[in-house]
């Protein structure tokens, strides 16, 4: 494969589609997913000397769910996704930091006695 037609083909797979889901319909309420889409490709290519040769491609693609548009009565309504994972582990690094920063400040204080 041409390192040219990786590159196309990773661009047609960056889509909109990709990033906003089928609206769901419920009642007189319109919900709209939307997910955070990262996508890389990459190449090489080469000549050597003697029987040398060269070549590689590669394509990355990821997603995560960012939140729903809600559309209810006219208004549209933006809802965040909450990572609960990220939230725990912010906790734990307050939490450390925390910790070492009393240790810390007991240790000078209990050598100036």
């Amino acid at each position: 494969m041409d390192i040219m037609q990786l590159v196309e083909k990773s661009k047609d797979a960056a889509t909109v589609g990709r990033v906003f889901g089928e609206p769901i319909h419920q009642g007189d309420v319109t919900v709209i997913p939307v997910a955070k889409v990262i996508q890389g490709s990459g190449g090489g290519m080469g000549k050597g000397e003697a029987e040398a040769e060269g070549g590689g491609a590669g394509f990355g693609l990821g997603a995560a769910p960012a939140g729903v548009f809600v559309i209810k009565d006219g208004d549209v309504r933006w809802q965040p996704v909450v990572d609960v994972n990220r939230i725990v582990l912010g906790g734990q690094i307050v939490a450390v930091v925390l910790l070492l920063t009393i240790r810390t400040i007991l240790k000078r204080h209990l050598k100036r006695r």
